[in-house]
Order: structure tokens, then sequence, then C-alpha cells
């Protein structure tokens, strides 16, 4: 289950995450991909959406193909795990687009990222990793990083639209 913004939990700062590979660690993601893919319009989750105060969020692959996400057949339920992130870098062109949120349903609004960015990482085995990302994928990656800060978009926005 997916927690609404008025849970406590979406507005704490999450604790790094240790025990890579663990079956517990396994489990996280598996639960987080599952409440991710169970949504229609799922393309990022971090662990306090399902109520784990931890620095992990996972991004679907198929925000890598933006034109998969228009087309249901070509979906995968494949994703991209980060855990204990940390933004490296970050361009000085922003862009404004509208987002809105699995924890935060009806509510849209226009929100100011940088346009690209570096991110550091680890994945599930403890691995280190550092990627740059750009488009949605950058803008989905911060989005999940706010939530590891207990920063929800509708914190960010000038104009929410309600549908």
């Amino acid at each position: 289950m997916i927690l609404s913004k008025e849970n406590k939990i979406l507005r704490e700062k999450t604790k790094e995450i240790r025990d890579f590979g663990s079956a517990e660690l396994k489990l996280l993601i598996k639960k987080m991909s599952d409440a991710m893919f169970g949504e229609p319009d799922g393309i990022g989750i971090a662990a306090p959406q399902i109520g784990i105060s931890k620095k992990i969020f996972l991004v679907a692959e198929d925000v890598l193909y933006p034109k998969r996400l228009v087309e249901e057949k070509n979906k995968t339920k494949k994703y991209l795990v980060f855990i204990n992130p940390s933004l490296k870098n970050k361009s000085s062109k922003k862009l404004r687009d509208l987002e809105g949120c699995l924890s935060v349903r009806g509510i849209y609004g226009d929100v100011s990222r940088p346009e690209k960015i570096t991110v550091e990482y680890f994945d599930e085995l403890g691995d280190k990793k550092i990627r740059g990302a750009s488009g949605l994928l950058s803008r989905v990656i911060q989005h999940e990083m706010d939530h590891l800060d207990g920063i929800l978009f509708i914190d960010k926005t000038k104009k929410i639209i309600q549908q």
C-alpha cells in the first residue's frame, strides 16, 4: 500500500542502508517494485512511500524509453535501484514541467528542476555507481531523492492543478 501525503513518515529524513545483498533488502525492493508497478502511472517510488524510512528508491526502466510509457503493450517491469544516493552535480539550466506523485493523488504541479544531474549511489549488492541523467530520468531521480529528505513535490510547486 502506498502512503498518502498526510502520513508523517513521508516528512522524515531517511536512514542509510548498510545491509547490501541481504534478504531484508531484497524483500524491500520487491515490495517497492510491486507497489510501483501496481499503479498504472508508477514510474518511480521511494521507500517512505510504503512506510519504510530508508534511503532507497526505484525508477522504472521504461523512463529511459519514453515511447514505452505511452504504449502499454511495450511496458516492462524492470527497474533501476538507487541506494544512499547523493547529487554530485547539477546543471544551472532548469526546466519546468508538470509532476504528480503516487502519494499525492489527483494533484499535479509545475516544478522547476535542474535539466541535467550526476548522481552517485549504490546498487543492491553495494557496488558504487555514478550516473548522469537528463530529461525525464533526471526529473524522476530528483523527485524520488526529495522523498528521501521528507520533501513532496507540492512543497516546490507554485501552481497546483487538481484533477
